[in-house]
């Protein structure tokens, strides 16, 4: 395979160096609450691609309670004015940011504001990573910017991540280092918000279903006593502990779920230790105490109370509020016309394109439900099963290419990629293996797939890896390959 290494902001020359160093931004939109990280990546180029070496933070921003015109629409102009802002706190110029990440979650997902945000950053579309993290994909990330899939590594422990935040509370059990399950409930410090005199000045729907069922009747504008307050808080506290101790759910607990509830299938799952992130982490660890007006001082003194009755070890993070990217990593490489296929020059460029790795076994036979299957927790996993762009297949192919083994895979993966491809979305597969060019010709000429089909090998790829593919260069034969990788604070 012919290579060769570069990056892609206009004004970097780096396409020799074996060492480099970004500037990348790494932008918190959530439901909740804003900010931002500026940060320093070094980078070291190891046979065909970059590792990030070391990673110094060189600004964190002020933290901005998410500003809302009317119910659930993102003030643009005011979230616009922050962001300018902390560029000039943090003493950089847009032009100075080589790459970064935009990680919207909550209601910031929703496409009216969706489209404001993105106008904020559109002049650095091209560099940026932007993400739209659901309640599976925001789990899995808290777990990694907290540190707890880390910890999980060392001692083979098994660690719970608690991510406590304004909108939900999320769970990530991590096992050697990796994510095993996830999920979600609604439990929030935003569900109630006061003003100084007590009346009622925010109230989310998830929050009037708790209250209700506690017998308290809010209403905006009215008056809340702290009695009552400390009450909801309680309550969903108790539904948490619930969770973290993995005991039999109550049905007040089952119907907080936003998810399905973690699973262990009848095994005896001893939890080894919690780690608490996200907003509500700042007031469990004693690290924040201004109040907000929201519920957060008291969910995280209900916690602090219930923490000695646990049994189990609770673990500092590495990062509370920030447990979420601090930039993103990029580098390109070109892939040869020999190890491509496309099935027609229009099926490129895609961009952006989110990387997810189905755990598939590559036995003598490659069982085409099996495949499927995999494929379909992995979207699922990322929350990718309802998305409406383009998804990147990684394979580790293993084994002899014969008809069958081909076939079998092929097939599977076009029905595990099914709702994507009715969406008029293209097949992309990359391998590491040499097997692209056989997989693009055998969906193309014997399942004749109707999609636009991109499969590519010669390329190793990670979770939280995004991927550009670009127009084919008929002068070398070969695509370029733009790869960003989001980097966390551990």
């Amino acid at each position: 395979m012919a290579e060769s290494i570069g990056f892609t902001a206009p004004h970097r020359e780096l396409a020799e160096e074996d060492r480099i160093e970004l500037t990348s931004v790494g932008v918190d939109i959530g439901s909740a609450t804003s900010h931002l990280i500026f940060s320093r990546l070094e980078l070291e180029r190891v046979e065909s691609r970059y590792v990030t070496v070391s990673r110094r933070v060189h600004f964190e921003s002020d933290i901005l309670l998410t500003p809302y015109i009317a119910g659930t629409t993102i003030d643009g102009a005011v979230l616009g004015r922050f962001i300018a802002f902390q560029y000039d706190l943090a003493g950089l110029q847009r032009e100075e940011v080589d790459t970064g990440a935009l990680i919207l979650t909550g209601v910031a997902l929703e496409r009216e504001n969706a489209r404001a945000i993105a106008e904020l950053f559109a002049l650095e579309a091209g560099r940026f990573v932007a993400v739209s993290a659901g309640d599976n994909l925001e789990a899995i990330m808290a777990a990694h910017g907290s540190g707890a899939a880390a910890l999980s590594a060392e001692g083979q422990r098994v660690i719970l991540n608690v991510d406590m935040g304004g909108g939900t509370v999320k769970f990530a059990v991590c096992q050697d280092g990796q994510i095993s399950q996830t999920a979600a409930v609604d439990i929030g410090a935003r569900f109630v918000v006061t003003d100084d005199s007590g009346r009622v000045a925010g109230l989310e729907e998830a929050g009037r279903r708790i209250a209700k069922g506690l017998g308290i009747e809010l209403k905006l504008g009215e008056t809340v006593t702290s009695a009552q307050l400390e009450g909801m808080a309680a309550h969903m506290v108790e539904r948490l502990m619930e969770i973290i101790r993995l005991e039999p759910l109550s049905p007040a607990t089952l119907q907080l779920f936003r998810t399905p509830p973690l699973d262990f299938q009848g095994k005896q799952v001893k939890i080894d230790g919690v780690v608490f992130s996200g907003g509500v982490s700042e007031f469990i660890y004693h690290e924040r105490e201004k109040n907000f007006g929201d519920l957060g001082q008291l969910l995280a003194a209900a916690v602090r109370k219930e923490l000695p009755k646990l049994g189990v070890e609770v673990l500092e993070p590495r990062a509370g509020i920030r447990a979420t990217v601090i930039g993103a990593s990029q580098y390109t490489v070109q892939v040869s016309g020999s190890t491509i296929y496309i099935s027609s020059l229009d099926a490129v460029p895609v961009r952006n394109m989110p990387v997810v790795r189905p755990e598939i076994t590559f036995a003598e036979e490659i069982d085409p439900a099996a495949v499927q299957a995999a494929v379909g927790r992995s979207l699922q996993r990322f929350d990718l099963h309802e998305a409406e762009t383009p998804v990147a297949l990684m394979l580790e192919w293993e084994g002899s290419a014969t008809f069958n083994r081909l076939n079998g895979l092929c097939r599977g993966l076009v029905d595990g990629l099914n709702r994507n491809l009715e969406r008029g979305n293209p097949v992309v597969l990359v391998s590491d293996g040499d097997i692209g060019g056989l997989l693009g010709i055998h969906m193309k000429k014997e399942l004749q797939v109707p999609n636009p089909i991109i499969s590519i090998d010669g390329i190793r790829l990670s979770e939280f890896d995004y991927i550009d593919i670009g127009n084919f260069i008929p002068s070398s034969g070969a695509v370029p390959v733009i790869i960003k990788s989001l980097v966390f604070p551990s």
